[in-house]
Protein backbone atom coordinates (compact mmCIF):
# COMPACT_ATOMS: atom_id res chain seq x y z
CA UNK A 1 0.00 0.00 0.00
CA UNK A 2 1.20 3.48 -0.90
CA UNK A 3 0.58 6.29 1.55
CA UNK A 4 2.62 9.45 1.27
CA UNK A 5 2.07 12.92 2.65
CA UNK A 6 3.57 15.70 0.54
CA UNK A 7 3.95 19.05 2.29
CA UNK A 8 4.27 22.44 0.67
CA UNK A 9 6.41 24.45 3.04
CA UNK A 10 5.28 27.75 4.55
CA UNK A 11 1.75 27.48 3.10
CA UNK A 12 1.42 24.40 5.32
CA UNK A 13 -0.51 22.66 2.56
CA UNK A 14 -0.76 18.87 2.70
CA UNK A 15 -1.43 16.73 -0.33
CA UNK A 16 -1.48 12.97 -0.25
CA UNK A 17 -0.90 9.91 -2.40
CA UNK A 18 -2.55 6.58 -1.73
CA UNK A 19 -2.53 3.46 -3.82
CA UNK A 20 -2.34 -0.30 -4.14
CA UNK A 21 -2.47 -2.89 -6.88
CA UNK A 22 -0.53 -0.69 -9.29
CA UNK A 23 -3.00 2.21 -9.09
CA UNK A 24 -2.64 5.46 -7.19
CA UNK A 25 -4.74 8.49 -6.34
CA UNK A 26 -3.61 12.01 -5.46
CA UNK A 27 -5.62 14.12 -3.03
CA UNK A 28 -5.48 17.94 -3.26
CA UNK A 29 -2.40 18.20 -5.50
CA UNK A 30 -0.33 21.37 -5.76
CA UNK A 31 0.37 23.08 -9.08
CA UNK A 32 4.07 22.11 -9.33
CA UNK A 33 3.05 18.49 -9.56
CA UNK A 34 6.05 16.54 -10.81
CA UNK A 35 6.59 15.17 -7.30
CA UNK A 36 3.51 12.94 -7.69
CA UNK A 37 4.56 11.37 -10.98
CA UNK A 38 8.05 10.85 -9.56
CA UNK A 39 6.72 8.95 -6.54
CA UNK A 40 4.35 6.89 -8.70
CA UNK A 41 7.14 6.10 -11.17
CA UNK A 42 9.47 4.85 -8.47
CA UNK A 43 6.77 2.43 -7.29
CA UNK A 44 5.66 1.44 -10.81
CA UNK A 45 2.16 2.80 -10.15
CA UNK A 46 -0.21 4.60 -12.47
CA UNK A 47 -2.02 7.70 -11.16
CA UNK A 48 -5.63 7.03 -12.16
CA UNK A 49 -7.62 9.36 -9.90
CA UNK A 50 -7.28 12.88 -8.55
CA UNK A 51 -9.54 14.04 -5.71
CA UNK A 52 -10.22 17.66 -4.82
CA UNK A 53 -11.70 17.87 -1.33
CA UNK A 54 -12.83 21.47 -1.98
CA UNK A 55 -12.04 24.56 -4.04
CA UNK A 56 -8.98 25.82 -2.24
CA UNK A 57 -8.53 29.49 -1.42
CA UNK A 58 -4.86 29.72 -0.50
CA UNK A 59 -3.20 28.12 -3.52
CA UNK A 60 -3.79 27.11 -7.14
CA UNK A 61 -5.04 23.57 -7.53
CA UNK A 62 -2.77 21.21 -9.45
CA UNK A 63 -5.50 18.85 -10.62
CA UNK A 64 -5.60 19.91 -14.26
CA UNK A 65 -1.83 20.16 -14.38
CA UNK A 66 -1.47 16.60 -13.08
CA UNK A 67 -4.28 15.18 -15.22
CA UNK A 68 -2.54 16.31 -18.41
CA UNK A 69 0.44 13.89 -18.27
CA UNK A 70 -1.34 11.10 -16.36
CA UNK A 71 -4.80 11.01 -17.92
CA UNK A 72 -6.23 10.67 -14.40
CA UNK A 73 -9.87 11.50 -13.73
CA UNK A 74 -10.50 14.54 -11.53
CA UNK A 75 -13.26 14.14 -8.93
CA UNK A 76 -14.76 16.91 -6.78
CA UNK A 77 -17.85 17.65 -4.71
CA UNK A 78 -21.15 17.99 -6.54
CA UNK A 79 -22.71 20.89 -4.65
CA UNK A 80 -21.02 23.51 -6.82
CA UNK A 81 -20.37 23.65 -10.55
CA UNK A 82 -16.76 23.39 -11.68
CA UNK A 83 -15.35 24.06 -15.12
CA UNK A 84 -13.53 20.72 -15.09
CA UNK A 85 -13.67 17.26 -13.54
CA UNK A 86 -16.52 15.00 -12.49
CA UNK A 87 -18.84 15.65 -9.54
CA UNK A 88 -19.20 12.98 -6.85
CA UNK A 89 -21.75 12.56 -4.09
CA UNK A 90 -22.19 10.99 -0.66
CA UNK A 91 -21.62 7.24 -0.62
CA UNK A 92 -19.92 6.86 -3.99
CA UNK A 93 -16.91 4.54 -3.81
CA UNK A 94 -13.76 4.13 -5.87
CA UNK A 95 -11.26 1.27 -5.90
CA UNK A 96 -7.48 1.30 -5.99
CA UNK A 97 -6.64 -2.40 -5.92
CA UNK A 98 -7.88 -3.58 -2.50
CA UNK A 99 -8.33 -0.01 -1.25
CA UNK A 100 -11.81 1.47 -1.24
CA UNK A 101 -12.31 5.23 -1.14
CA UNK A 102 -15.76 6.39 -0.03
CA UNK A 103 -17.02 9.94 -0.55
CA UNK A 104 -18.43 11.74 2.49
CA UNK A 105 -20.08 15.11 1.90
CA UNK A 106 -18.80 17.48 4.61
CA UNK A 107 -19.91 21.03 3.70
CA UNK A 108 -19.20 24.01 5.91
CA UNK A 109 -15.81 25.34 4.93
CA UNK A 110 -17.18 25.39 1.39
CA UNK A 111 -20.54 24.10 0.18
CA UNK A 112 -19.03 21.37 -2.00
CA UNK A 113 -16.44 20.10 0.53
CA UNK A 114 -15.99 16.35 0.66
CA UNK A 115 -13.99 14.02 2.87
CA UNK A 116 -12.61 10.69 1.70
CA UNK A 117 -12.88 7.58 3.87
CA UNK A 118 -10.41 4.80 3.07
CA UNK A 119 -10.71 1.08 3.82
CA UNK A 120 -8.19 -1.62 3.07
CA UNK A 121 -10.53 -4.47 2.13
CA UNK A 122 -7.63 -6.94 1.99
CA UNK A 123 -7.30 -6.60 5.77
CA UNK A 124 -10.59 -5.37 7.22
CA UNK A 125 -13.88 -3.71 6.39
CA UNK A 126 -13.23 -1.16 9.12
CA UNK A 127 -12.27 2.43 8.10
CA UNK A 128 -8.54 3.07 8.14
CA UNK A 129 -8.14 6.80 7.49
CA UNK A 130 -10.11 9.84 6.41
CA UNK A 131 -8.94 12.77 4.31
CA UNK A 132 -10.86 15.71 5.75
CA UNK A 133 -9.79 18.59 3.52
CA UNK A 134 -10.45 21.81 5.44
CA UNK A 135 -13.34 20.45 7.53
CA UNK A 136 -11.27 19.06 10.41
CA UNK A 137 -7.66 19.82 11.32
CA UNK A 138 -5.42 18.78 14.18
CA UNK A 139 -6.79 20.84 17.08
CA UNK A 140 -8.98 23.02 14.82
CA UNK A 141 -11.83 23.08 12.35
CA UNK A 142 -12.22 24.88 9.03
CA UNK A 143 -13.02 28.52 8.41
CA UNK A 144 -16.63 29.38 7.70
CA UNK A 145 -16.21 33.03 6.67
CA UNK A 146 -14.95 32.66 3.10
CA UNK A 147 -18.38 32.32 1.49
CA UNK A 148 -19.17 35.85 2.68
CA UNK A 149 -20.49 37.41 5.86
CA UNK A 150 -24.10 36.93 4.77
CA UNK A 151 -23.61 33.14 4.71
CA UNK A 152 -21.37 32.77 7.74
CA UNK A 153 -24.03 31.44 10.09
CA UNK A 154 -25.35 29.03 7.47
CA UNK A 155 -21.84 27.71 6.74
CA UNK A 156 -21.08 27.36 10.46
CA UNK A 157 -24.23 25.30 10.94
CA UNK A 158 -23.26 23.13 7.98
CA UNK A 159 -19.80 22.56 9.42
CA UNK A 160 -21.17 21.60 12.82
CA UNK A 161 -23.40 18.98 11.20
CA UNK A 162 -20.56 17.67 9.05
CA UNK A 163 -18.33 17.27 12.08
CA UNK A 164 -20.86 15.76 14.47
CA UNK A 165 -23.02 13.74 12.09
CA UNK A 166 -20.42 12.51 9.60
CA UNK A 167 -16.85 12.64 10.91
CA UNK A 168 -17.02 12.22 14.68
CA UNK A 169 -19.17 9.06 14.52
CA UNK A 170 -16.23 7.32 12.83
CA UNK A 171 -14.23 4.90 15.02
CA UNK A 172 -11.61 6.39 17.38
CA UNK A 173 -8.70 4.80 15.57
CA UNK A 174 -9.39 6.34 12.16
CA UNK A 175 -6.38 8.43 11.12
CA UNK A 176 -7.27 12.02 10.20
CA UNK A 177 -5.40 13.50 7.23
CA UNK A 178 -6.25 17.22 6.83
CA UNK A 179 -5.33 19.47 3.91
CA UNK A 180 -3.36 21.90 6.09
CA UNK A 181 -1.07 21.92 9.08
CA UNK A 182 0.14 24.45 11.63
CA UNK A 183 0.74 27.90 10.21
CA UNK A 184 -1.92 27.73 7.53
CA UNK A 185 -4.28 30.67 7.11
CA UNK A 186 -7.11 28.20 6.50
CA UNK A 187 -7.66 27.66 10.22
CA UNK A 188 -7.35 29.68 13.40
CA UNK A 189 -5.01 27.66 15.63
CA UNK A 190 -4.07 24.43 13.88
CA UNK A 191 -1.93 22.27 16.15
CA UNK A 192 1.61 21.35 15.20
CA UNK A 193 0.95 17.61 14.91
CA UNK A 194 1.77 15.70 11.75
CA UNK A 195 -1.06 13.22 12.28
CA UNK A 196 -4.06 12.85 14.49
CA UNK A 197 -7.07 10.57 14.86
CA UNK A 198 -10.81 10.83 15.27
CA UNK A 199 -10.60 9.67 18.88
CA UNK A 200 -7.87 12.11 19.80
CA UNK A 201 -9.70 15.04 18.21
CA UNK A 202 -12.94 14.07 19.91
CA UNK A 203 -11.13 14.12 23.24
CA UNK A 204 -8.76 17.08 22.80
CA UNK A 205 -10.14 19.46 20.16
CA UNK A 206 -11.78 22.27 22.14
CA UNK A 207 -14.18 23.20 19.33
CA UNK A 208 -15.60 19.70 19.11
CA UNK A 209 -16.75 19.87 22.73
CA UNK A 210 -18.99 22.89 22.05
CA UNK A 211 -22.73 22.52 21.69
CA UNK A 212 -24.34 23.48 18.41
CA UNK A 213 -25.33 27.06 19.31
CA UNK A 214 -22.07 27.75 21.13
CA UNK A 215 -20.09 26.42 18.17
CA UNK A 216 -22.05 28.46 15.64
CA UNK A 217 -21.70 31.67 17.66
CA UNK A 218 -17.97 31.09 18.04
CA UNK A 219 -17.51 30.62 14.30
CA UNK A 220 -19.73 33.55 13.40
CA UNK A 221 -17.64 35.85 15.61
CA UNK A 222 -14.24 34.37 14.79
CA UNK A 223 -11.75 36.98 13.56
CA UNK A 224 -9.49 35.72 10.80
CA UNK A 225 -7.69 37.64 8.06
CA UNK A 226 -8.52 36.98 4.42
CA UNK A 227 -5.72 37.87 1.99
CA UNK A 228 -7.09 39.61 -1.12
CA UNK A 229 -5.71 36.94 -3.45
CA UNK A 230 -8.12 34.35 -1.98
CA UNK A 231 -10.90 35.58 -4.27
CA UNK A 232 -8.76 34.94 -7.34
CA UNK A 233 -7.81 31.47 -6.10
CA UNK A 234 -11.47 30.57 -5.62
CA UNK A 235 -12.37 31.73 -9.12
CA UNK A 236 -9.47 29.92 -10.79
CA UNK A 237 -9.97 26.73 -8.83
CA UNK A 238 -13.65 26.71 -9.73
CA UNK A 239 -13.20 27.46 -13.43
CA UNK A 240 -9.97 25.53 -13.92
CA UNK A 241 -6.50 27.06 -13.52
CA UNK A 242 -4.43 27.72 -16.65
CA UNK A 243 -1.85 25.08 -17.48
CA UNK A 244 1.81 25.99 -17.09
CA UNK A 245 3.42 22.66 -18.17
CA UNK A 246 6.71 23.52 -16.46
CA UNK A 247 8.06 25.98 -13.91
CA UNK A 248 8.77 29.32 -15.58
CA UNK A 249 12.30 30.35 -16.48
CA UNK A 250 13.45 33.45 -14.61
CA UNK A 251 15.32 35.99 -16.68
CA UNK A 252 18.43 37.62 -15.18
CA UNK A 253 18.16 41.42 -15.46
CA UNK A 254 21.05 43.85 -15.30
CA UNK A 255 20.81 46.83 -12.96
CA UNK A 256 20.18 49.17 -15.88
CA UNK A 257 17.44 46.93 -17.26
CA UNK A 258 15.83 46.81 -13.83
CA UNK A 259 15.89 50.60 -13.55
CA UNK A 260 14.04 50.74 -16.86
CA UNK A 261 11.51 48.16 -15.65
CA UNK A 262 10.83 50.23 -12.55
CA UNK A 263 9.81 53.09 -14.82
CA UNK A 264 7.37 50.66 -16.45
CA UNK A 265 5.64 49.70 -13.16
CA UNK A 266 7.45 46.42 -12.59
CA UNK A 267 6.89 44.96 -9.13
CA UNK A 268 10.30 44.60 -7.50
CA UNK A 269 10.43 42.42 -4.40
CA UNK A 270 13.51 42.39 -2.18
CA UNK A 271 13.61 38.94 -0.58
CA UNK A 272 16.55 39.61 1.75
CA UNK A 273 16.49 39.76 5.54
CA UNK A 274 15.33 42.89 7.40
CA UNK A 275 18.92 43.86 8.24
CA UNK A 276 20.07 43.52 4.63
CA UNK A 277 17.12 45.57 3.39
CA UNK A 278 17.61 48.24 6.05
CA UNK A 279 21.28 48.69 5.17
CA UNK A 280 20.46 49.56 1.57
CA UNK A 281 17.84 48.75 -1.05
CA UNK A 282 16.43 49.84 -4.37
CA UNK A 283 14.05 52.77 -3.80
CA UNK A 284 10.38 51.86 -4.06
CA UNK A 285 10.83 48.12 -3.57
CA UNK A 286 9.01 46.08 -0.96
CA UNK A 287 10.73 43.69 1.40
CA UNK A 288 9.18 40.24 1.76
CA UNK A 289 11.71 37.82 3.15
CA UNK A 290 11.96 34.43 1.43
CA UNK A 291 9.88 32.44 3.89
CA UNK A 292 7.30 35.20 4.03
CA UNK A 293 6.57 35.17 0.31
CA UNK A 294 3.67 32.68 0.35
CA UNK A 295 2.13 34.48 3.33
CA UNK A 296 2.33 38.10 2.16
CA UNK A 297 2.84 38.36 -1.60
CA UNK A 298 -0.92 37.93 -2.01
CA UNK A 299 -1.52 41.15 -0.10
CA UNK A 300 0.73 43.42 -2.13
CA UNK A 301 1.43 41.99 -5.60
CA UNK A 302 -0.90 42.12 -8.59
CA UNK A 303 -1.27 39.53 -11.33
CA UNK A 304 -0.57 41.82 -14.29
CA UNK A 305 2.72 43.72 -13.89
CA UNK A 306 5.98 41.73 -14.13
CA UNK A 307 7.58 40.68 -10.85
CA UNK A 308 11.35 40.90 -10.40
CA UNK A 309 13.23 39.60 -7.36
CA UNK A 310 16.24 41.09 -5.60
CA UNK A 311 18.48 38.96 -3.39
CA UNK A 312 22.10 39.07 -2.26
CA UNK A 313 23.48 36.02 -4.08
CA UNK A 314 20.57 34.70 -6.22
CA UNK A 315 20.61 31.35 -4.45
CA UNK A 316 17.88 28.71 -4.87
CA UNK A 317 15.74 30.81 -7.19
CA UNK A 318 14.15 27.61 -8.48
CA UNK A 319 12.71 27.02 -5.03
CA UNK A 320 11.55 30.62 -4.70
CA UNK A 321 9.68 30.57 -8.02
CA UNK A 322 7.53 27.69 -6.75
CA UNK A 323 5.99 30.03 -4.18
CA UNK A 324 4.78 32.29 -6.97
CA UNK A 325 3.51 29.48 -9.19
CA UNK A 326 1.51 27.95 -6.34
CA UNK A 327 -0.34 31.24 -5.85
CA UNK A 328 -0.94 31.80 -9.55
CA UNK A 329 1.65 34.53 -10.11
CA UNK A 330 2.54 33.52 -13.63
CA UNK A 331 3.81 37.07 -14.15
CA UNK A 332 7.00 36.24 -12.23
CA UNK A 333 9.58 37.50 -14.71
CA UNK A 334 13.11 37.42 -13.36
CA UNK A 335 15.71 38.60 -10.87
CA UNK A 336 18.50 41.14 -10.55
CA UNK A 337 21.56 39.30 -11.87
CA UNK A 338 24.40 39.43 -9.40
CA UNK A 339 22.14 40.36 -6.51
CA UNK A 340 21.89 43.73 -4.80
CA UNK A 341 25.62 44.25 -5.24
CA UNK A 342 25.03 44.65 -8.99
CA UNK A 343 22.81 47.63 -8.20
CA UNK A 344 25.23 49.62 -6.07
CA UNK A 345 28.21 48.70 -8.26
CA UNK A 346 26.48 50.62 -11.04
CA UNK A 347 26.29 53.66 -8.79
CA UNK A 348 22.50 53.55 -8.63
CA UNK A 349 20.58 55.40 -5.94
CA UNK A 350 20.09 53.54 -2.66
CA UNK A 351 17.38 53.91 -0.02
CA UNK A 352 17.76 52.94 3.64
CA UNK A 353 15.37 52.02 6.44
CA UNK A 354 16.06 53.01 10.01
CA UNK A 355 16.53 50.31 12.64
CA UNK A 356 15.95 50.61 16.36
CA UNK A 357 16.83 48.27 19.20
CA UNK A 358 14.50 47.69 22.17
CA UNK A 359 16.63 50.00 24.30
CA UNK A 360 16.38 52.75 21.66
CA UNK A 361 12.61 52.62 21.86
CA UNK A 362 12.49 52.25 25.65
CA UNK A 363 14.51 55.43 26.08
CA UNK A 364 12.00 57.40 23.96
CA UNK A 365 8.80 55.59 24.87
CA UNK A 366 7.19 58.74 26.24
CA UNK A 367 8.37 60.98 23.42
CA UNK A 368 5.24 62.46 21.75
CA UNK A 369 7.03 62.68 18.40
CA UNK A 370 7.20 58.86 18.26
CA UNK A 371 4.37 56.82 16.71
CA UNK A 372 4.68 53.10 17.53
CA UNK A 373 2.95 50.86 14.98
CA UNK A 374 2.24 47.22 15.86
CA UNK A 375 1.68 45.19 12.65
CA UNK A 376 1.07 41.77 14.21
CA UNK A 377 -2.29 40.03 13.98
CA UNK A 378 -4.88 41.31 16.42
CA UNK A 379 -5.02 37.85 18.02
CA UNK A 380 -1.30 37.88 18.67
CA UNK A 381 -1.51 41.37 20.16
CA UNK A 382 -4.37 40.46 22.48
CA UNK A 383 -2.87 37.17 23.62
CA UNK A 384 0.72 38.23 24.27
CA UNK A 385 0.26 41.90 25.09
CA UNK A 386 1.64 45.03 23.44
CA UNK A 387 4.16 47.81 23.90
CA UNK A 388 2.67 50.66 25.87
CA UNK A 389 1.34 53.43 23.65
CA UNK A 390 1.48 51.43 20.44
CA UNK A 391 -1.17 51.54 17.71
CA UNK A 392 -2.33 48.47 15.81
CA UNK A 393 -2.76 47.87 12.10
CA UNK A 394 -2.16 44.36 10.76
CA UNK A 395 0.57 44.36 8.11
CA UNK A 396 -1.80 42.90 5.52
CA UNK A 397 -4.20 45.81 5.99
CA UNK A 398 -1.57 48.53 6.12
CA UNK A 399 -1.97 49.91 2.62
CA UNK A 400 -5.73 50.33 2.89
CA UNK A 401 -5.35 52.11 6.25
CA UNK A 402 -2.30 54.18 5.40
CA UNK A 403 -4.21 57.45 5.96
CA UNK A 404 -4.45 56.67 9.69
CA UNK A 405 -0.69 57.00 10.15
CA UNK A 406 0.70 60.50 10.84
CA UNK A 407 3.27 61.69 8.33
CA UNK A 408 4.85 64.26 10.64
CA UNK A 409 6.09 61.83 13.30
CA UNK A 410 8.86 59.26 13.63
CA UNK A 411 7.24 55.90 12.86
CA UNK A 412 8.64 52.89 14.72
CA UNK A 413 7.19 49.70 13.28
CA UNK A 414 7.31 46.41 15.09
CA UNK A 415 6.03 42.85 14.85
CA UNK A 416 7.14 39.83 16.86
CA UNK A 417 10.68 39.54 15.49
CA UNK A 418 11.31 42.14 12.80
CA UNK A 419 10.44 40.48 9.49
CA UNK A 420 6.85 41.69 9.11
CA UNK A 421 8.06 45.00 10.53
CA UNK A 422 10.48 45.34 7.63
CA UNK A 423 7.69 44.60 5.15
CA UNK A 424 5.55 47.27 6.80
CA UNK A 425 8.41 49.76 6.77
CA UNK A 426 8.95 49.19 3.06
CA UNK A 427 5.25 49.81 2.38
CA UNK A 428 5.35 53.05 4.37
CA UNK A 429 8.44 54.21 2.52
CA UNK A 430 6.80 53.45 -0.80
CA UNK A 431 3.94 55.74 0.25
CA UNK A 432 6.27 58.62 0.97
CA UNK A 433 6.94 58.27 4.71
CA UNK A 434 10.46 59.52 5.33
CA UNK A 435 11.02 58.83 9.02
CA UNK A 436 10.48 55.09 9.46
CA UNK A 437 12.38 52.64 11.64
CA UNK A 438 11.91 48.90 12.17
CA UNK A 439 12.23 47.60 15.73
CA UNK A 440 14.65 44.71 15.26
CA UNK A 441 13.71 41.83 17.51
CA UNK A 442 10.11 43.04 17.81
CA UNK A 443 8.24 42.01 20.92
CA UNK A 444 10.49 38.97 21.33
CA UNK A 445 13.54 41.20 21.65
CA UNK A 446 11.59 43.69 23.75
CA UNK A 447 10.77 41.05 26.38
CA UNK A 448 14.26 39.53 26.14
CA UNK A 449 15.61 42.94 27.13
CA UNK A 450 13.30 42.84 30.18
CA UNK A 451 10.87 45.46 28.98
CA UNK A 452 7.21 44.68 29.71
CA UNK A 453 4.28 44.08 27.39
CA UNK A 454 0.98 45.41 28.68
CA UNK A 455 -2.64 44.34 28.26
CA UNK A 456 -5.53 46.74 28.15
Amino acid sequence: MLFEKIKSDILAHNSYMIGAGGEAAVIDPRRDCRVYTTVAGHLDMKITTIFETHKNEDYISGSRELARPTGAEILHGAREEFGFGTPVREGETFELGPLEVEVLETPGHTVESISLLVRDRSVSDDPLMVFTGDALFAGEVGRTDLAGEDRRREMSEMLYESLHETLLPLPDGVIVCPAHGAGSVCGGKISDREYTSIGFERAANRLLSLGREEFVEYKVNERLYEPPYFARMRDLNRAGPPLIYNLPHLRPYTARELRSLLDQKAQVVDIRSPTGFAGGHIPGTINIWRNGLPLYMGYYLNYEDPIVLVDDFDLSMGHVVRHFVRLGYDNIAGYLAGGFAAWFEQGERIARTGTWSPSDLAERLDDPSIYILDVRTIGHREESGHIRGSHHIYVGNLEERIAEIPEDRQIVVHCDAGFKGSLAASILERHGFRHVANLLGGTIGWEAANYPLVRD
